[in-house]
């Protein structure tokens, strides 16, 4: 009898072999139903097959959800997210391209970390930002793991991950800007309740101020000199009208519509409007 010599002992693994590809206790056999799904017309029965292969796969995109526990998101949250991207992995499976899981667990892992690119961010930031953002928090755990170990430094960040140390610093920068603060959040335990809002300044009324009188600078040198002086003596003296009439010898009456009629002379020129003129009583005129 002639026994085949190239046949490989049992028990001998085969070299030329490629190795068996390691299957997960949440991948279940669904070739058969996948089969199905892509033969079948949109209806009632490929969105029975469709649910009953998303329910069979549901354990995996849970347990890739979990992978991303702790980083701000509650995980009920992301296992929505990674059934969207099961979802979107059945329906957009070739079963001719190979097994389900090597094509869906990059989709799904895809889907997760977009929702924390686009979602989770209080401020967009570019994506290398967010990528240094992750490798020095992963650095920052790995050095920390050792019983003792001292807070790692910004060099020994950069010597774990192999970037700069202003690349690190950008990193450790955006640690500290994933999510923002409420204005009304209390900086301290006081009873006084301290808050954020309390630290922002408010705006400055003197620099409307200083706007309104370089406006106005020029209009009140193309007064007349009377004129001018009544403006001086009522705003800057906090002179009655009556005490400047008595100064100037003229009548508090005429104080007053000398008063009016510079100010709005002043107000339109100040406004880029035409100046205003003064009729035969002394009012002014557009």
């Amino acid at each position: 009898m002639l026994i085949d010599m190239s046949t490989s002992r049992p028990g001998t693994p085969d070299s030329s072999a490629a190795p068996a590809r390691r299957r997960h206790d949440d991948a279940p056999e669904t070739a058969d139903l996948f089969a199905r799904l892509h033969d079948l017309e949109d209806g009632p029965e490929r969105d029975a097959v469709r649910n009953e292969l998303v329910t069979a796969w549901l354990p995996m995109a849970h347990r890739i959800a979990g992978r991303f526990r702790d980083r701000g998101e509650s995980l009920e949250d992301l296992k929505q997210v990674a059934a969207l991207g099961l979802v979107k992995a059945i329906d957009r499976y070739d079963p001719s391209r190979g097994a389900f899981e090597s094509y869906a667990v990059p989709t799904i892992t895809g889907e997760v970390k977009r929702h924390f690119r686009d979602r989770m961010w209080a401020l967009r930031v570019p994506r290398r930002v967010q990528e240094l953002r992750n490798k020095v928090r992963v650095a920052r755990r790995e050095l920390a793991q050792t019983p003792g170990a001292p807070e790692p430094t910004a060099a020994d960040i950069a010597a774990h991950t192999g970037l700069t140390e202003d690349e690190v610093a950008t990193g450790v920068e955006a640690l500290e800007s994933f999510s923002t603060l409420s204005l009304d959040a209390e900086l301290s335990s006081d009873d006084d309740g301290y808050s954020l809002a309390d630290t922002l300044g408010a705006p400055d009324g003197s620099y409307d101020v200083v706007v309104d009188r370089e406006s106005a600078k020029q209009s009140l040198r193309n007064l007349p000199e009377r004129e001018r002086a009544i403006l001086y003596m009522r705003f800057f003296e906090d002179m009655t009208q009556s005490r400047i009439a008595d100064r100037l010898g003229i009548s508090q009456m005429h104080v007053s519509r000398l008063i009016s009629r510079s100010c709005a002379r002043v107000r339109d020129e100040a406004l880029g409007h035409r100046p205003a003129r003064a009729g035969r009583n002394g009012s002014t005129a557009a």
